[in-house]
């Protein structure tokens, strides 16, 4: 795994991602706008139904923009032994049926998958459980968060 290319991967998917939330804004302002959409009485609800959407398709820019400034901010430093795993690392986990898994702790954009040579990656934050649990923890360490009552327990397999 090559760190640098997994940050470039989060950040070519933010752009794309961004890109088409503006595109989709933009159309939904043109809706929301039209003479045509213009309300002729109290029940023709079309023009509002579209601000809302642009409203909303407004919001959704706005958090892909401070997503992709925040990981394009970020600072990617190797894996420090005496630090542990800290924002900008990334990890290998394995479960306890032996399944692995590779996430990246990144400071936004959790829930972001990308793949390098077929593995997938997961963009995970601090303000997860298992994003919280992993701070500080080292190569060989493990981890057990709670999910909907469900114990999960994780191996830190890897570190980067």
């Amino acid at each position: 795994m090559n760190k640098p290319t997994v940050h470039q991967l989060i950040l070519d998917k933010l752009k794309i991602d961004l890109d088409i939330a503006e595109r989709a804004a933009q159309t939904a302002y043109e809706t929301a706008t039209h003479e045509e959409n213009i309300a002729e009485n109290k029940y023709d609800t079309l023009g509002l139904e579209a601000s809302y959407l642009a409203a909303g398709q407004a919001r959704r820019v706005e958090e892909i923009r401070q997503s992709l400034s925040l990981c394009q901010n970020l600072t990617l430093r190797p894996y420090d032994e005496r630090r542990g795993i800290e924002v900008g690392t990334l990890i290998g986990l394995e479960d306890d049926e032996g399944r692995q898994q590779w996430l990246f702790l990144g400071p936004d954009a959790a829930g972001l998958k990308v793949s390098l040579v077929g593995q997938p990656i997961t963009v995970i934050t601090p303000r997860s459980p298992l994003g919280r649990s992993l701070l500080g923890k080292f190569e060989g360490d493990e981890v057990e968060i709670v999910v909907a009552g469900a114990r999960q327990q994780f191996a830190v397999t890897e570190a980067i």
